[in-house]
């Protein structure tokens, strides 16, 4: 799962989340039915926000939501999904921008992909993503042209930008292709007044995503030798930052110039969330729901029964090492973890293989414990009245 809106479930509330989990399960559900299972690699948390902002727009309807059967995913359990086209039109999204990530990780021949047998089969599967998102995008009036030549673009502007040269000239190509698919969820609402507004949404945070996706990379990129956008253009992480806060402001503002039917899940997504991503990208702001050690020293020192410690083991014997579970023991604990989704949900849990705590994925959030006037808003999810963050809701 990638992207760079990834809420959390301390933050949404039970009935946020489920509308979030209803379009993200969409999305995967509307890739799987279209294109197959293996088409479902290309879920992401920023695919989501096509269908988010087109229910926004039309507001719930029966036809919008169906009863998915039940999933590992989910605990095996049955649930409430979003479909439609506001649906197909992510699923079309995601599959031309996932094959165009793979034809670029494939011209940078990063990993395996060095290899000619491994870069042919990617290729071939990028291939095979474009057409199909293709085929989606035209079964509900989009043209997925306009992104192909964005990411075409893309490359060629990679290979000319150099020392000095502006880093917004870089971002305007993924700037053009999610301006046009944010537009294209009001003409699939039937909101066509609606279209510049969302346009500019979508415009800035197409830069937002290319920035804090170089931010995050940075460091990467540069011990790899990867062409990194901050780097190749001499842009320092504080005019990348201003860049950054810039776009969240002018998405606020975008926004409000949009009408909504229920606009609180697309407010929270890409007001607040936003915030976050760029204070998390950027490393200004910790996780309020960390896991804290009730019992024992701070990470970092010798537990009393680790080898080093000034008294000894205390408490006599060998420390406890738990054995490794074999190869389909390991395989039915994992069934088990996934099926009871303890690795989405659970602070920690026992890894099914090597029999180590793990973090759950919900454990590393970036929540703040202390809730400000917008969170207390945010948590009993009446951002209409959420006038003291002056969001216009």
């Amino acid at each position: 799962m990638f992207g760079i809106v990834r809420p959390c479930s301390h933050r949404l509330g039970e009935r946020l989340k489920a509308e979030w989990m209803a379009h993200l399960c969409g999305l995967c559900l509307a890739l799987r039915r279209d294109h197959g299972q293996f088409a479902r690699m290309v879920t992401n948390y920023d695919g989501l926000l096509i269908s988010v902002l087109t229910e926004a727009q039309t507001g719930r309807t029966v036809d919008g939501r169906r009863t998915a059967g039940p999933c590992a995913l989910r605990g095996m359990r049955t649930a409430s999904v979003a479909q439609g086209e506001g649906a197909r039109l992510a699923a079309a999204v995601s599959l031309v921008l996932a094959a165009a990530k793979v034809r670029d990780h494939v011209a940078d021949r990063d990993g395996l992909l060095a290899r000619r047998p491994v870069a042919a089969a990617a290729r071939r599967v990028a291939a095979g993503w474009g057409r199909a998102g293709a085929h989606s995008g035209a079964a509900v009036g989009f043209d997925t042209g306009v992104l192909v030549e964005a990411v075409d673009r893309q490359l060629d502007l990679e290979s000319l930008a150099g020392y000095g040269t502006p880093v917004l000239t870089v971002t305007e190509p993924t700037e053009s292709a999610t301006a046009a698919a944010f537009a294209h969820t009001a003409v699939l609402a039937g909101r066509p007044g609606n279209a510049t507004a969302l346009a500019e949404a979508g415009r800035l945070f197409g830069r937002l995503a290319h920035l804090l996706d170089a931010v995050e990379d940075q460091e990467a990129d540069a011990a790899s030798g990867a062409w990194n956008p901050l780097t190749a253009t001499g842009t320092s992480r504080a005019e990348a930052r201003r860049l950054a806060d810039d776009a969240v402001h002018g998405i606020r503002l975008a926004l409000r110039e949009a009408e909504f039917a229920d606009g609180r899940l697309v407010h929270l997504l890409l007001v607040h969330e936003l915030e976050r991503s760029v204070d998390r990208a950027f490393g200004t702001r910790a996780c309020g729901h960390a896991p804290e050690a009730s019992f024992g020293p701070p990470p970092g020192q010798h537990a009393p029964n680790a080898p080093g410690h000034p008294y000894g083991n205390p408490f006599g014997g060998q420390p406890p090492h738990p054995e490794k579970r074999g190869f389909w023991a390991g395989c039915a604990a994992a069934l088990g973890l996934c099926c009871t989704c303890k690795v989405c949900c659970a602070d920690e849990f026992e890894g099914p293989w090597s029999r180590k705590r793990r973090e759950g994925c919900c454990a590393d959030c970036d929540c703040d414990c202390d809730l400000s006037c917008c969170d207390a808003c945010e948590c009993c999810e009446c951002c209409e009245c959420c006038s003291c963050c002056d969001c216009g809701l």
